[in-house]
């Protein structure tokens, strides 16, 4: 049972009871609680500074008063601040990272290298589980423990950058002394409270701030742009917290991750079943696999209207089955217009949510990315008006356009001053905060819409033009995309390069998307490129990956000769 220490504070505050004299932890204004045992003891030390006019005021009327100050009840609501903190303190690290991001519109670049912190903790195997943000495009990441002064280098063995999580091991044996794992628990329900810990920007020691949970719904998470579950809380995730645990009871509830933009105390946590996914992918295959996917499209069916005319029955509900990836494995199994009714045997409700624990509702997508790689799904589709059951093997599904892409550089090529990259999201964010508005439309269309045709693909384009007199009237011609090279259609920045490197015609041809075309005399802009890298300081016409694969290829196709 426990007593709010704001009543005795308040009650302490009276010169006239005890003449100012106030032990140092009564003079602090954080809403403490603790446990009614102690505050005999307190009653009891309080009674011992009362003045002598006073001494008839006895403990039990201090108790009595801390009871009813205020109008509280009794309550043990800060119960899991207090078993938080006795976990954390041999469990949650604080991380600091030093990080070095590519410049992508100077993809042969770095830009500066800044640091930053964040938090873990310690789960069983002797690992450390954190946020992928707190570690991504990292160059050092060091630990220390609370209470240490020491940092202690430490190893990025996993990253999943679409689930924002990461592991990192230590392999100093005195880091260890002294350290305890958490425990992973379950989903917590709504209003159940827990206790976020960690590291948060503003101090350097561990920090408790606690919460209850308000929602769990399928969330986009912000550094991975990936629909996942996702805890809302009402604490906030201020810098530094990332990666610290949420923990509720003696158990881990979650990883702190991110908060709501242009709220208050509006945080979110990586729930459980998240981090069992990607710890299991990791166990079972040495590093992150990533998130199924079905690879499809699909529209609501709430429309009266729209069911008659795909003849589903009153009983039935699902949703419509609108646009298919060719790369998946659903896209020779399903049809457009295919109305899915069940998803492993839970039925999905026309607003495409199926039943959650108790009388909530989750988006069937989460049943989908909780499958492993290769796993089979049982999926009831409605098809002509005739009812089907179809098998699809699921699969993690790559984009046209990389969504994220940290922890490698860039790839490009350039030749002639001509700078080629694959166009990725990270390369249209250099266009800033609203990189959705001032970004190039039909590159930024592409990218959040089209899908690749065949595995490999990429959506070229020329990004800009190095000023030389080899390419003058050509230096407005950036942000278009590539889609031939001497009448070949270009496949991906490979294709791009293996294609002009052996050209054996006098000029070169490029087509443009806009129906633009630039034409090079394909000698002299071999030695163009030279003179153009020297003038920019850019160590290689290509960057490392393409050196591998090109000289990979010409070698094979000597050997072949």
């Amino acid at each position: 049972m426990l007593v709010s220490l704001r009543s005795l504070r308040r009650l302490t505050a009276h010169r006239s009871l005890f003449h100012g004299h106030l032990p140092p932890f009564l003079r602090e204004s954080s809403p403490l609680l603790l446990p009614i045992s102690l505050s005999s003891s307190l009653c009891s030390a309080a009674s011992a500074v009362v003045a002598p006019e006073k001494a008839s005021v006895s403990c039990s009327a201090i108790s009595r008063h801390v009871l009813e100050v205020e109008d509280v009840p009794v309550r043990y609501q800060y119960a899991d601040a207090y078993a938080a903190i006795e976990l954390a303190l041999d469990s949650v690290v604080k991380v600091f990272t030093v990080s070095c991001s590519p410049n992508y519109f100077l993809p042969w670049q770095n830009k500066s290298q800044r640091e930053s912190t964040g938090s873990g903790f310690v789960i069983s195997g002797r690992q450390i589980l954190t946020n992928a943000h707190v570690v991504a495009d990292h160059t050092f990441v060091l630990v220390r423990k609370h209470g240490s002064p020491t940092k202690y280098k430490a190893e990025v063995q996993a990253v999943g950058h679409e689930c924002d999580l990461a592991l990192l091991t230590v392999d100093s044996e005195e880091f260890w002394e002294g350290m305890s794992f958490l425990d992973l628990g379950d989903i917590p329900f709504l209003q159940e409270a827990v206790a976020v810990v960690g590291y948060p920007q503003g101090g350097d020691n561990i920090s408790v701030t606690k919460g209850v949970v308000s929602r769990v719904e399928p969330t986009q998470y912000v550094h991975g742009a990936a629909q996942l579950m996702a805890i809302q809380i009402d604490a906030a995730i201020n810098p530094g917290n990332s990666g610290g645990p949420a923990i509720m009871g003696d158990k881990v509830a979650g990883v702190a991750f991110q908060n709501l933009s242009g709220a208050e105390n509006i945080g979110y946590i990586i729930p459980v079943p998240i981090i069992k996914h990607f710890l299991s992918g990791v166990k079972e295959n040495g590093k992150y696999i990533g998130f199924c996917s079905l690879g499809l499209s699909c529209q609501p069916t709430e429309n009266a209207q729209l069911r008659e005319h795909f003849r589903m029955h009153l009983e039935m509900t699902g949703v419509l089955v609108s646009k298919i990836n060719p790369l998946s494995n659903a896209f020779n199994i399903l049809e457009k217009d295919d109305i899915i009714l069940a998803f492993d045997g839970v039925p999905i409700a026309n607003d495409g949510t199926v039943p959650f624990r108790n009388r909530e509702r989750i988006t069937f997508d989460h049943l989908v990315s909780m499958k492993k790689p290769a796993e089979k799904a049982l999926l009831r589709v409605l098809r002509n008006g005739m009812v089907h059951e179809l098998s699809i093997s699921l699969q993690p599904q790559q984009p046209l356009v990389p969504v994220q892409q940290f922890d490698k550089l860039p790839s490009y090529y350039i030749f002639a001053g001509l700078v080629f990259i694959p166009l990725t999201q990270p390369y249209l964010h250099e266009y800033g905060d609203d990189w959705y508005n001032t970004s190039p439309r039909r590159l930024c269309e592409r990218a959040l819409r089209e899908l690749p045709k065949k595995a490999g693909e990429q959506l070229v384009i020329l990004s800009q033009v190095l000023m030389d007199d080899i390419n003058t009237g050509y230096e407005r011609l950036s942000d278009l995309q590539v889609k031939k090279v001497n009448g070949i259609q270009v496949d991906n920045l490979k294709h791009l390069c293996s294609l002009v490197e052996s050209c054996q015609e006098e000029n070169l041809r490029f087509d443009l998307d806009d129906e633009r075309v630039i034409v090079l005399n394909y000698r002299n802009s071999k030695l163009a490129t030279s003179r153009i890298l020297k003038r920019h300081r850019i160590p290689s016409a290509m960057s490392g990956d393409l050196i591998g694969e090109i000289n990979f290829s010409e070698a094979k196709a000597a050997s072949s000769s």
